[in-house]
């Protein structure tokens, strides 16, 4: 049994929490959110102590004295050095991208624009952004068919798969780590999107590529790609239909 952290956000982070209270209740020492939630809730419900973040110091007073195996789950932010240091066996992130590719914001994008691979990755945390080692991936096939959004969906489906087979193998330390290669990877700042989403009329464009970055961006909810003509900024989606012969 781990003495195991949990931090967790979003919708994933609450599914992912649900799973470890319902199968490894013994093991959760505490669960850090965003804010009261319905993950802290579920976390009362279990009678699991639960934090709400606000700063890595005020933080660090509230953890167990004793602490083996850290989650992220969905997580938004990035871990301070003393936080990434305090599990005895360190912290292992949920990234929704095929490490090395798709370090930082936005995977799903990044992986249409730039033809690299996709999928999802359970790693080992550093002091980097999705830079340490690679406890487990799993590669996501897409097609023409896909968006943005289908390759997002695809990966909070695969990321909870790949995770529910993972955990027992971190507590149990039976990991084969391998190594996040930096030099073929890449990484993207959230800053990169909203200029990286604009088409520039009198500009030539491969049509691949153009359809490339129109479908990356389609993602009902969300702005799409964008133009200005006149002063007035346009927004453009895409949809592909496959034709039977």
């Amino acid at each position: 049994m781990a003495k195991t952290i949990v931090f967790a956000d979003g919708l994933m982070g609450l599914k992912i929490t649900k799973f470890l209270l319902d199968n490894f209740l013994e093991d959760i020492v505490m669960v850090i959110t965003t804010g009261a939630n319905e993950i802290s809730s579920v976390a009362e419900s279990f009678g699991v102590p639960n934090h709400a973040f606000k700063s890595t110091s005020q933080l660090i007073d509230s953890l167990p004295e004793r602490c083996e195996v850290g989650i992220l789950a969905w997580w938004p932010k990035v871990l301070e050095r003393k936080l990434v240091n305090f599990p005895s066996r360190g912290f292992y992130n949920t990234h929704p991208s095929y490490l090395p590719y798709g370090k930082g914001k936005y995977p799903n994008f990044w992986a249409l624009v730039e033809k690299t691979p996709f999928g999802v990755t359970v790693h080992k945390v550093d002091e980097g952004v999705d830079t340490g080692p690679i406890v487990a991936r799993r590669e996501i096939r897409h097609s023409w068919l896909d968006t943005g959004e289908t390759l997002y969906t695809r990966a909070t489906e695969a990321i909870f798969e790949l995770f529910k087979t993972t955990y027992p193998r971190i507590t149990e330390g039976d990991l084969v780590l391998m190594p996040n290669d930096q030099k073929t990877g890449t990484y993207h700042h959230s800053s990169e999107l909203e200029t990286a989403s604009q088409i520039m009329l009198d500009q030539s464009y491969v049509a691949r590529d153009l359809l490339n970055l129109l479908r990356a961006r389609t993602f009902d909810g969300f702005p799409g790609c964008w133009f200005i003509e006149d002063n007035v900024k346009y927004e453009v989606r895409i949809n592909i239909e496959r034709v039977e012969p």
